[in-house]
């Protein structure tokens, strides 16, 4: 009995240390005009290109380049509903839409002007859902929670060869560590329009990385289970309302797939000299009224 004691103690004892880790990043902000709160959760995740922790080594290694400060490099919403499948959609960075103070711009600028709270209201305001949580992740995170959970399989559509992004890949399914899972979901080497392709990459890849993670092969293995969640802690930047309890929650209600897609898009114009997403205004209305309304996303609406 007092061995089961002190195993509850020691694990409630981690479950608090490794959430103190958790790195806050203030993202949420109440404003005129809000949306308002809606049933189920909604997840803002980011992805941006910061080399913070990465050695020169480390940058040469992983082709990351030399770019300093961040930029938001993956958007993506996640809507978990009360009950039934998650939906992850890809908001495009390119995506031409209105930034408070800044007129109609590209999505990503958004972050470069405010950062995660500016971001987040403009996802707010263009999209009518009010965000739960926000998280954000940059590169050397990303390879560590990859490593952690022991390398991830990967279906490739086709040979990729990228030295910009470091690999060198051939088409089917294969396992791919961390580094080598950076890179494909950063390559623009592929198909006519590549950042279409790198929103696909990223959607299969976050997939497949929950899914794994919170498999119960590595949920119930503590050599996988404690690093992986050292990992994450040490990773990821989040709201300060969200624990380790919420990203765990991400990680199951994930376990199933998510219905995956896009923001339905009408052209690609340029605008003041840069190629810009404009989105299918009425297609895009109905996918975030659904997601709102905690309902299924109608078919025809879902990009692949």
């Amino acid at each position: 009995m007092v061995v089961v004691v002190l195993l509850l103690v020691a694990a409630v004892a981690g479950y608090f240390w490794i959430g103190s880790r958790l790195k806050p990043v203030e993202s949420l902000t109440d404003y005129d005009g809000r949306p308002a709160e809606t049933p189920g959760q909604d997840w803002l995740l980011v992805g941006s290109d910061s080399r913070a922790g990465l050695t020169a080594a480390q940058r040469k290694k992983l082709a990351t380049g030399k770019a300093v400060g961040k930029r938001t490099d993956t958007m993506m919403l996640l809507h978990i509903p009360e009950s039934g499948r998650p939906t992850l959609v890809s908001l495009p960075r390119d995506s031409y839409v209105p930034v408070e103070g800044h007129g109609s711009t590209k999505l990503n600028a958004a972050y470069a002007f405010g950062g995660p709270k500016l971001l987040t209201k403009t996802v707010e305001r263009v999209t009518g859902i009010r965000i739960d949580h926000y998280m954000e992740i940059g590169f050397g995170g990303f390879v560590g929670i990859v490593d952690a959970v022991g390398g991830v399989n990967i279906c490739v559509k086709q040979d990729i060869k990228d030295p910009k992004a470091g690999i060198d890949l051939k088409k089917g399914c294969q396992d791919m560590d961390g580094g080598t899972a950076l890179g494909y979901v950063r390559t623009r080497a592929t198909g006519p329009i590549p950042d279409f392709e790198r929103t696909q990459r990223q959607r299969q890849f976050f997939s497949a990385v929950v899914q794994k993670a919170a498999s119960p092969g590595t949920l119930i293995n503590p050599f996988t289970s404690i690093p992986l969640a050292l990992s994450a802690a040490d990773s990821v930047a989040v709201d300060p309302g969200t624990g380790l309890f919420d990203l765990l929650s991400v990680g199951l209600a994930m376990r199933e797939g998510p219905v995956a897609t896009a923001v339905p898009i009408g052209s690609l114009p340029t605008i003041g000299g840069q190629a810009v997403v404009k989105w299918d205004t009425q297609k895009a209305l109905r996918l975030f009224e659904a997601l709102a309304a905690d309902k299924q996303v109608p078919k025809d609406v879902i990009t692949k």
